[in-house]
C-alpha cells in the first residue's frame, strides 16, 4: 500500500456512513431477533432431519416464494412471516446473496426481500396474517410442516433442491457460534455494529491488499443479519459485490495466514487490536473450547429465594503493544514485566508477562479470562525486577480498568498508556448471568429450634436445656455469602449434668431440611438458623434391591444402591417425580455432557494447560461427581442442568434448575453413601466451623483463565473451572493449617461421637 500508515489511520468512532456504507436496516434490533430465531431453530431438532428439510424446501420453492412474490407492492415487502421451517430455508438461502438474487430474478424477475419485523406482538400478527392468506390460497396444504406431510408429497430431489439442501445443511450449527448470552445484550450489539461499519470501511478502501478477509464473531453476526434482509443488503453494498466475496463465511476453514493478514490491515487502519473479548476471528481449523458453559437464560427459577443473588460473568481480553519510540531493550529493560491483578477478589492472582514478549509493530494478546462482575476491574502494573529485595520487584507505574468504564467505552474497549512505554487495550463483553455455584461448609450442631448448641444460647433461654441435635451445613454462594442452612436430624432429647444425654434417632427419622437465609448471630459465630424451611428430604424403607429411599419435598423420589456392575464406583441412582410427567430426570455418574473433562481438546489447549489440569484430565476417577440431566419434549436427547460433587458438597447449576432440589439431591446422596460404606465420605461428622480463606485471598470461580492463556507461570488451580481440579479448588479446608486438636473436640452438651456416627460408622 503506497499510502503511509499515518495518512489513513482512523478511529472507529470517527467513521461516518458517507465514508463507508449507509445501513438501511436497524442491525441492532435485527440481530437480536436473528439470535432468537437461530436459537429456536437449534432447539427444534425435527427441522434438521433430511426428509423434513426436503419437504421444507418444496414448501419454500413451490408455495411460499410464489405467494410472497404476488403480494409484493412495489419495493416494500409485505408484513407477513412464514412458518418456522420455511423461514429457516429462506434465511439460509439469503446467506448466499449471489445465488439468491439469481434465483429471484430468474423466477420472479425481481429481488424479493423480507419485512423488518422485530417486535414480538408484530411477529405474532404477521404470522397469523400469513396463515389466513395461506389457507385461502392453498386450502389443501397445511400451514405447518406436519410430521406426515412427507408421505403426502413425495419429494423428487432436483438439482435446485440439492443446492438448497446444501445451503441449509451447512448452516445447521450456526447458532453455536453465537450461543453465549452476551451476544443479545444491546450494548454488545451497538459495539458490534460500529465494528461492522469499520469492517465495511476497511473492505471498501483497502480490500485490494488482501486476498481474503476473515471477520470476527461480532462482525460475522452483523454481516449475516445484514444478508438476511436481501433488499437492504443489495442496496447498502451496491458496488462492493467483488469485495464482499472476499469475506470468509462461518462454515469455511481458514488458514492462520488469512487471519493474520486481516488483523494487520485492521491494526494499520485503526491502530487497535482486531480481536477482542466476544469477538475472536472465525474459521480457525481448531477452536479452543471455552472453560465455562454459558447459556442464554430465559427464566431464573431461583428468583423466589431472596437469599440468592445471581452470578454474572464477563469475558476479558488484554492486548499489549509497546510504543514505537521505546528504547531497545537493554539489560535493565529486559527485567521489566507487566503484572495483572484484580481490583477486588482473588488477591493471589498476580500474573506476570515480560515486556520482551511484546513488540512495537503488532498488538499481542497477553491474557484472555472470564471474571465475575464483582471483581470490579483489573489493575495493570509495569514493574522491574530487583531493587531492595533481590527476588522482589519495584513498581514503576500502574493503570486501572474498571468494568463500568469499559461498558461505556466505544466498542467496549479502552486503551491506556503505562510508564510512557506500554500501550494496553482492554476489552470486555457485557456481564451476563451464568450458572450458580454453591459450596456447603461445616458448622456447629443445632437444636430442634435451629439454635446452635452453646452456653450463650443456654443462658438466653434461661438455662432451659436445648432439645434435639442436628448436624448443620452453611451454604455459601460464589461471593462467600450465606444463602441457605442445611440441617440433618441425628438425635432427640437433651443433655444435663447427670444421666440425661441425647439419644440417636432411627434412620427413618434422620430427616434433612433446608432453611432459606443466613444465621442470625447473637455472639460471635453463635447464632440461630433462619426460620423459613424451603425443602426437606425424608428417608423411607427402600424397595427390594435398593439400599435407601428418600422422599424429597419437590415431589421427587430418590433411590440409591450399590451395584458394582453399573459404574466404576459401584453406585446406581433412580429419580422419579410423582407429581409431574412433563419431564424425566436422570443422574449420571461423573462429569457428563458440557461438564465432561477429557483430552480431546486442541493441541494448543493441551500444550498450554497447567499440570493440575492435565493430571485431572488423565484421572479416570470422577471423585464424587454426578450430572443431573433433564429430558423433555423440547430436549429429547437430554440437557445437563446441574453438576454436583457429593464428596466436597459443591453444586453448580443453571438458573433454570432449582437450587433446593440440587442441594437435597447432594445431601441425600452423601448421607446414603456414608451409611452404605460405613464411612464419613462427605466429612459430615465435622461439627465445628472451619475457617475459610479470607474473602479476596483465594476465591473459587471469580477469575477463570481461558485455555489460550495458560502458561507455566500461570498454573494455579484457582484459575481453573472448579470441576477440572475440584479437590484443589473447592476443598479449601484441606489446605488451611489445622488448629490444635483441642479446638476440634466437642462438648458433652452436643452429644458424644456415637450419637452422630450411628448409621454411618457403626
Amino acid at each position: 500500500m503506497s499510502t503511509s500508515d499515518g495518512a489513513f489511520m482512523r478511529s472507529l468512532s470517527e467513521i461516518s456512513e458517507e465514508e463507508t456504507v449507509r445501513l438501511s436496516v436497524d442491525l441492532v434490533a435485527a440481530s437480536r431477533r436473528n439470535l432468537g430465531f437461530l436459537r429456536l431453530v437449534s432447539e427444534s431438532h425435527w427441522l434438521h432431519e433430511k426428509p423434513t428439510i426436503l419437504e421444507s424446501i418444496r414448501r419454500y420453492d413451490q408455495l411460499w416464494m410464489p405467494l410472497i412474490s404476488d403480494l409484493y407492492n412495489g419495493s416494500t415487502p409485505p408484513m407477513i412471516l412464514p412458518p418456522l421451517d420455511i423461514e429457516w430455508v429462506w434465511y439460509c438461502h439469503t446467506l448466499n446473496p449471489v445465488s439468491y438474487r439469481q434465483y429471484c430474478e430468474s423466477r420472479f424477475c425481481k429481488l424479493i426481500g423480507k419485512a423488518t419485523i422485530f417486535n414480538e406482538e408484530n411477529e405474532e400478527y404477521a404470522l397469523n396474517r400469513c396463515k389466513e392468506i395461506w389457507v385461502q390460497r392453498y386450502p389443501t396444504e397445511p400451514f405447518e410442516n406436519e410430521s406426515d406431510s412427507n408421505l403426502q408429497h413425495p419429494v423428487s430431489i432436483l438439482h435446485e433442491d440439492l443446492h438448497l439442501l446444501n445451503e441449509v445443511s451447512k448452516q445447521r450449527h450456526l447458532y453455536t457460534k453465537f450461543s453465549e448470552p452476551y451476544y443479545s445484550e444491546i450494548v454488545y450489539l451497538i459495539a458490534a455494529r460500529q465494528r461492522y461499519k469499520g469492517f465495511l470501511y476497511m473492505m471498501h478502501r483497502f480490500a485490494d491488499t488482501c486476498s481474503i478477509l476473515v471477520p470476527t464473531s461480532d462482525i460475522l453476526l452483523m454481516w449475516l443479519t445484514h444478508q438476511s434482509y436481501p433488499i437492504a443488503y443489495a442496496l447498502d453494498t451496491k458496488g462492493l459485490e467483488e469485495e464482499m466475496r472476499k469475506v470468509v463465511g462461518p462454515w469455511e476453514v481458514v488458514k492462520e495466514e488469512g487471519i493474520e493478514d486481516t488483523k494487520k490491515l485492521w491494526e494499520r487502519i485503526y491502530d487497535q487490536p482486531y480481536e477482542k473479548a466476544g469477538g475472536l476471528a472465525i474459521g480457525k481449523a481448531v477452536e479452543i473450547k471455552p472453560p465455562i458453559h454459558w447459556e442464554v437464560t430465559d427464566t431464573d427459577v431461583n428468583a423466589k429465594y431472596s437469599s440468592m443473588l445471581p452470578r454474572f460473568l464477563l469475558e476479558v481480553c488484554l492486548t499489549v503493544k509497546l510504543k514505537s519510540k521505546m528504547k531497545p531493550l537493554s539489560c535493565d529493560a529486559s527485567k521489566e514485566f507487566l503484572r495483572l491483578q484484580m481490583v477486588r477478589c482473588h488477591r493471589e492472582l498476580k500474573t506476570d508477562k515480560p515486556l520482551c514478549n511484546f513488540t512495537s509493530q503488532r498488538w499481542r494478546k497477553a491474557l484472555h479470562l472470564y471474571c465475575e462482575f464483582g471483581t470490579k476491574g483489573l489493575v495493570l502494573e509495569v514493574r522491574q525486577r530487583g531493587g531492595r529485595c533481590i527476588k522482589g520487584s519495584s513498581l514503576r507505574e500502574s493503570v486501572t480498568f474498571l468494568w463500568n468504564d469499559l461498558l461505556r467505552a466505544p466498542s467496549l474497549t479502552l486503551s491506556k498508556e503505562i510508564d510512557q512505554t506500554v500501550r494496553v487495550a482492554t476489552s470486555i463483553t457485557p456481564p451476563a448471568q451464568a450458572s450458580y455455584l454453591l459450596k456447603c461448609v461445616p458448622d456447629r450442631v443445632s437444636d430442634d429450634s435451629g439454635a446452635m448448641i452453646s452456653d450463650v444460647i443456654l443462658k438466653m433461654n434461661q438455662y432451659r436445656p436445648q432439645e434435639g441435635r442436628w448436624l448443620s451445613r452453611t451454604v455459601l454462594d460464589h461471593a462467600g455469602r450465606e444463602c441457605f442452612v442445611i440441617r440433618f436430624r441425628v438425635g432427640s432429647g437433651f443433655w444435663r449434668r447427670g444421666p440425661e444425654t441425647p439419644s440417636a434417632v432411627k434412620w427413618e427419622d434422620r430427616i434433612i431440611e433446608i432453611r432459606e437465609g443466613h444465621w442470625s448471630y447473637v455472639a460471635g459465630s453463635i447464632g440461630r438458623a433462619p426460620e423459613k424451611v424451603v425443602g426437606s428430604a425424608k428417608p423411607k424403607d427402600p424397595p427390594e434391591g435398593w439400599h435407601s429411599l428418600w422422599n424429597l419435598s419437590t415431589g421427587d423420589e430418590l433411590l440409591v444402591r450399590s451395584e458394582s456392575s453399573t459404574s466404576s464406583s459401584g453406585l446406581s441412582f433412580s429419580l422419579i417425580n410423582q407429581q409431574s410427567t412433563d419431564s424425566a430426570v436422570k443422574l449420571l455418574e461423573g462429569r457428563q455432557m458440557q461438564y465432561e473433562v477429557n483430552n480431546s481438546g486442541s493441541a494448543e489447549e493441551t500444550e498450554n494447560a497447567p499440570k493440575e489440569k492435565l493430571k485431572q484430565v488423565e484421572d479416570k476417577e470422577d471423585g464424587g461427581f454426578i450430572t443431573v440431566v433433564r429430558f423433555s419434549e423440547n430436549d429429547p436427547v437430554g440437557k445437563a442442568t446441574a453438576l454436583l460433587n457429593w464428596k466436597l458438597l459443591v453444586v453448580e447449576f443453571l438458573p433454570e434448575e432449582d437450587a433446593v432440589f440440587v442441594l437435597l439431591l447432594c445431601m441425600s446422596i452423601v448421607r446414603s453413601i456414608s451409611e452404605m460404606k460405613k464411612q464419613d465420605v462427605g466429612s459430615l461428622l465435622v461439627r465445628r466451623r472451619i475457617k475459610e480463606a479470607k474473602l479476596g485471598e483465594r476465591d473459587w470461580g471469580s477469575v477463570i483463565l481461558h485455555a489460550s492463556s495458560y502458561s507455566p507461570s500461570i498454573c494455579s488451580p484457582y484459575l481453573q473451572t472448579w470441576y477440572w481440579n475440584a479437590k484443589a479448588v473447592m476443598g479449601s479446608q484441606d489446605n488451611i493449617p489445622r488448629l490444635p486438636a483441642p479446638a476440634l473436640t466437642y462438648t458433652q452438651a452436643e452429644g458424644g461421637d456415637r450419637l452422630y456416627k450411628q448409621g454411618i460408622i457403626d
